[in-house]
């Protein structure tokens, strides 16, 4: 069983501020984070 990947507290803001101050939609940012998009809904 794969264990799950952990995200800093710094990569998770940096990744809010993607989506709300410049507008990304959340797969484009996800795409670009090279994560999935279900990794950032939650």
């Amino acid at each position: 069983m794969k264990s799950r990947k952990t995200y800093s507290k710094e990569f998770k803001l940096d990744t809010i501020a993607l989506v709300r101050d410049q507008n990304y939609c959340v797969a484009e940012a996800a795409r670009n984070l090279e994560v999935s998009a279900q990794v950032l809904g939650r």
